[in-house]
C-alpha cells in the first residue's frame, strides 16, 4: 500500500520550510509566490490534509478578535455589531481591541495571536505599513482585513470600498445642486482613508472645473467630531482672511461633518442656506443630527457581516484561495444640503 504524501514531502518540492508550507495552506500567511508554489506541490503529490488538524483550525478558543484604530468611532460599531451577530451563533465569542495611532500596539497585537491567543483576526487598520503588511501575512490564525494593505497581491481575505469614489459621489451631489465654491476638510494624511479621500476630492473638483485654494483644504488631526469642530473654525477662519466664499463643505467622515456643522451655526451661518454639509460614512449620528447630513455610505455593516464570513468560511476551509470583496458606496441625502421634501438615497 502506497504512503500517503505528507506535509514535509510537500515543503521539499516547493522549496520552503514546513512551517512556510503549513502557513502557505491555510492562504492566510504567505506570499502569493510561496502559496503558488506550495498549492502546486500539494496538488501534484496529492496531498490531502487531514481532516482532525483542519478541525482544529477553530476549537482551541473559540474566541476571534476585532481590532480597530478607535472602537468609539460609530462606523467600527456598526462592523462590530454585524460581525457580532454572524459569529454568535456558531458559539464563538468576539472580543475587541482598540489599537490607537501607534503602530507598535497593532503590531503587538497581530503577533500575540501566534500564541493562540484566539482562533482568528478581523482588522480595520487605517494605517498600514510594510512591516504590519508583513505581520499579518505570517499571522498563523486566518485573518480578514477590512480595508486596504496598500498592495494588490497579499494572499490574505479582505473587504474593501473605494472612499475615493465616495468623496467623488459627495463632490457630484454638490455641483447637481448649484454650488461651486467647495471646501474639503479631511481627516489625517497619514492614513488610508484620508489619502483616498483626498485623492477623490481632487479629482472631483478637477473634472467639475472648481477652482479650490489650499485655503479651502484643510486637515483635522484626527476623524472625530471635535477635531472636525476644530478644523472647520481653523477653514472659516481662512476663507474670511482670505476673502473666499464658500457654500459647501465636504467632510472627511460624519464625525468630521457635525463638527463642520456645528462651526458654521457658531459663525451665523445657516446649513444649507449658506453652508451646505456632507459626511462620509452615513452613521446613525447622520441622521440625527441637526439638520441631518447628508452622508455617503460606506456600508460599514455589509462589510463587517461579509468580513465575518469570510472568517467563517476559512475555518471550514482553511486551503481555499484568498477573496477580495468589494462593497459600493451609497449616497443618503439629507437635511444639510437639500430640503426635506428631496432627502433620499441616490
Amino acid at each position: 500500500m502506497q504512503e500517503k504524501p505528507n506535509l514535509h514531502q510537500v515543503a521539499k518540492l516547493a522549496g520552503v520550510s514546513i512551517a512556510s508550507a503549513s502557513r502557505a495552506l491555510t492562504g492566510q500567511s504567505a506570499s502569493a509566490e510561496t502559496v503558488k508554489k506550495v498549492r502546486s506541490a500539494a496538488k501534484q503529490l496529492g496531498y490531502v490534509p487531514d481532516a482532525t488538524a483542519r478541525s482544529l483550525r477553530l476549537g482551541g478558543t473559540r474566541q476571534i478578535v476585532f481590532a480597530v484604530d478607535d472602537i468609539g468611532n460609530p462606523n467600527y460599531v456598526a462592523m462590530l455589531r454585524a460581525i457580532e451577530l454572524e459569529v454568535a451563533h456558531r458559539g464563538i465569542r468576539l472580543s475587541v481591541s482598540a489599537t490607537g495611532r501607534e503602530m507598535k500596539q497593532t503590531l503587538d497585537l497581530v503577533r500575540s495571536l501566534n500564541a493562540g491567543v484566539a482562533d482568528g483576526l478581523i482588522i480595520s487598520p487605517i494605517r498600514v505599513t510594510p512591516e504590519l503588511r508583513r505581520a499579518l501575512e505570517e499571522c498563523v490564525v486566518p485573518v480578514v482585513v477590512i480595508g486596504s494593505l496598500n498592495k494588490e497581491r497579499v494572499a490574505i481575505d479582505r473587504v474593501r470600498v473605494d472612499s475615493t469614489k465616495a468623496v467623488e459621489m459627495a463632490v457630484d451631489h454638490l455641483v447637481e445642486t448649484g454650488r461651486r465654491h467647495l471646501a474639503f476638510i479631511n481627516g489625517p494624511l497619514d492614513t488610508n482613508p484620508g489619502a483616498a479621500r483626498q485623492l477623490g476630492f481632487e479629482s472631483a473638483a478637477s473634472s467639475h472645473g472648481l477652482t479650490v485654494s489650499s485655503g479651502q483644504m484643510i486637515c483635522a488631526d484626527d476623524f472625530t467630531a471635535a477635531a472636525g469642530l476644530a478644523a472647520a473654525n481653523k477653514l472659516l477662519k481662512n476663507i474670511r482672511g482670505a476673502g473666499e466664499p464658500i457654500d459647501a463643505i465636504v467632510a472627511a467622515n460624519d464625525l468630521i461633518g457635525v463638527g463642520a456643522i456645528s462651526a458654521c451655526v457658531a459663525a451665523g451661518l445657516q446649513v444649507p442656506t449658506d453652508v451646505a454639509v456632507t459626511g462620509i460614512d452615513d452613521t446613525e449620528i447622520a441622521a440625527v443630527f441637526n439638520p441631518p447630513l447628508t452622508s455617503v455610505s460606506l456600508r460599514a455593516a455589509k462589510r463587517g457581516r461579509q468580513a465575518a464570513q469570510l472568517l467563517l468560511k476559512r475555518f471550514e476551509d482553511p486551503f481555499r484561495d484568498p477573496e477580495l470583496l468589494t462593497v459600493d458606496p451609497v449616497l443618503k441625502v439629507r437635511a444639510s444640503t437639500l430640503p426635506p421634501q428631496l432627502e433620499g438615497t441616490y
